[in-house]
């Protein structure tokens, strides 16, 4: 089961291929990068595994873990050290362990909660030779198997690690945290300072990472009044409407 969402317009679809053909025309490699929770799919992957780990008791966790995340989150108004957290949590643990946790929290959410139109982006954008990236705030780990599920392969997923030495994981950080300016960094790193032609976000957590974009900018939204996020997305796209962006609501 899939849920309903609403299609991008047809003109969305054209001014994508357009872009295309006229990179490609001119010889210019082509990149994409897409934020994850939110952007990609309808959920955040990384509170999900998260949330995943404190169920069935994988990890040693405070109290109440998800409360002292959240309170982490809230510290000095920089979450960065609350995404990092989430990967040092899995010190000690083999890589291979923590893949599958990540693989069964993922199939876990039903309905699949990634979007449908996405999906044919993405779908689209990979039979065009373009090389997609995901940046992420969540946990690298968290991430890949929605990613995978999409046809990214796992070394295209940019997210929040700590160094794995063998195949142990540490709780030393990776850095950049690829939060705002680090998202940026991480891809330009990985690019070797080649910009995407096409950047899509969904809350203002990914401002600096659509600004890197040389074509298209595309903000999405689909989170309720309710939703935490909602705030933060619609500001997005505010932004876009007023910066003559793509934007789409996809309920």
């Amino acid at each position: 089961m899939t849920m309903n969402y609403k299609a991008y317009p047809s003109e969305y679809w054209t001014l994508v291929q357009n872009t295309i053909d006229t990179y490609k025309s001119k010889g210019i490699p082509l990149v994409a990068a897409f934020d994850a929770d939110g952007t990609l799919w309808d959920t955040d992957l990384g509170e999900n595994f998260f949330q995943y780990q404190i169920d069935n008791k994988l990890v040693d966790l405070p109290s109440n873990p998800m409360q002292y995340y959240l309170d982490l989150k809230k510290l000095d108004n920089d979450p960065r050290s609350a995404f990092m957290w989430l990967a040092q949590i899995n010190k000690n643990k083999n890589l291979g362990e923590v893949h599958q946790w990540a693989q069964a929290a993922f199939q876990s959410i039903q309905p699949n909660p990634i979007f449908s139109e996405q999906k044919k982006l993405v779908e689209l954008l990979i039979k065009s030779d373009v090389t997609v990236y995901v940046v992420t705030a969540s946990i690298t780990l968290a991430v890949q198997p929605g990613a995978q599920a999409l046809g990214i392969p796992k070394e295209n997923i940019l997210g929040v690690e700590t160094f794995v030495e063998g195949d142990i994981i540490t709780d030393q950080p990776v850095y950049p945290v690829t939060y705002r300016q680090g998202k940026v960094e991480a891809l330009l790193k990985k690019t070797n300072g080649l910009k995407p032609f096409l950047c899509c976000g969904n809350t203002m957590g990914d401002w600096e990472l659509l600004n890197t974009s040389s074509a298209l900018r595309l903000a999405v939204s689909a989170a309720s009044r309710d939703d935490a996020i909602y705030k933060t997305e619609s500001e997005l796209q505010t932004k876009a409407q007023q910066n003559n962006w793509l934007a789409h609501r996809f309920i």
